[in-house]
């Protein structure tokens, strides 16, 4: 599943947290999206998505954010550097911390300082998308003139959505680092070097994350490349949920249980035209060197014959919870 998973697949797409409409995406001088702005929405938007309603947030909006830590007398230099040591320390004082009371301290993704200080020039420059609800609401909470630090803005997320953002970091923090390391072995090697790197490493890796956060994180599959990836009885169902809710074109959403204190947090992992370079039609997207050793790697494998936007497997995250 590592080819798929890192080199082009995507995960969950959430009712209200999904892609931002990218008609609406602020443009640079240049014309070009400001690659700040890209990044935000692809690795800040899973928890800050603008467009989540109030019942359904994560954590507080971009917007948010920026208004918390840029004043009249903030460069953006030391915003730079405000924002590039929280997001190495998610537990370093944060100038939010009634929203770190009500959502808790942000997972630790490893993100390059150089892609948070892209994304600190942009939000620095730029009007930010903001949730139709937020103005009202920040207002409201600040009408008596309460200072930034003392404002209570928000309100406890649901256990489901909180335990549902941590899912996904972790997921996140695995994939980054899988990610890594499949690129430079894309870049030395090319697919059939990618391919010979997931067969040695991608579980380890991923085993690796898993004992960093304490949980135990899985991509399993029910057509799986490698048997150790095969999906239990309940994934199966799972994995039967997400195809249903695909293919009729529902919101997907991710599925949260609790059980005995823990808690497991699952996301479909799709296809796209990329993962078909491994995981299309013999052939015609497969070609003849990349199955020749996908069929010496992987005698048994089963990941084959998919067509874009199908659900290949998903991610299957445990740890425990706080109910």
């Amino acid at each position: 599943m590592c080819i798929a998973m890192l080199a082009g697949c995507k995960d969950v797409q959430k009712s209200e947290t999904g892609p931002p409409d990218r008609e609406a995406v602020a443009e640079a001088p240049s014309g070009k999206v400001h690659p700040g702005k890209r990044i935000m929405e692809l690795e800040c938007y899973s928890c800050h998505d603008p467009k989540a309603s109030m019942a359904k947030r994560i954590a507080p909006p971009m917007e948010a954010i920026k208004r918390h830590y840029i004043d009249s007398g903030v460069t953006k230099e030391e915003f730079t550097e405000d924002l590039i040591r929280w997001v190495n320390d998610p537990e370093t004082e944060t100038k939010m911390p009634g929203a770190h009371k009500k959502f808790g301290p942000m997972p630790y993704i490893p993100n390059p300082d150089d892609a948070v200080a892209q994304i600190a020039d942009y939000i620095y420059d730029n009007e930010l998308e903001r949730p139709e609800w937020y103005e009202a609401h920040f207002q409201k909470a600040h009408r008596k003139g309460a200072a930034m630090r003392e404002c209570n803005c928000f309100e406890y997320p649901e256990p489901e959505a909180q335990y549902s953002a941590i899912g996904l970091a972790y997921a996140n923090e695995a994939k980054s680092l899988l990610g890594k390391h499949l690129k430079q072995a894309i870049q030395e090697k090319g697919t059939i070097g990618a391919l010979r790197f997931c067969n040695v490493q991608a579980t380890r890796i991923t085993d690796s994350i898993s004992l960093m956060r304490n949980a135990i994180i899985k991509r399993v599959s029910d057509k799986t490349r490698n048997p150790d990836n095969q999906a239990n009885a309940m994934e199966l169902q799972h994995i039967a949920a997400f195809k249903e809710m695909v293919t009729s074109k529902k919101n997907v959403e991710p599925i949260v249980q609790f059980q005995n204190g823990e808690v497991t947090v699952y996301y479909p992992i799709t296809t796209n035209a990329l993962c078909l370079q491994c995981h299309g039609t013999p052939e015609r997207q497969v070609l003849g060197e990349t199955l020749s050793v996908i069929n010496t790697l992987y005698p048994e494998d089963k990941a084959i014959g998919y067509g874009e936007n199908e659900v290949r497997g998903i991610w299957s995250i445990n740890f425990e919870s706080e109910k």
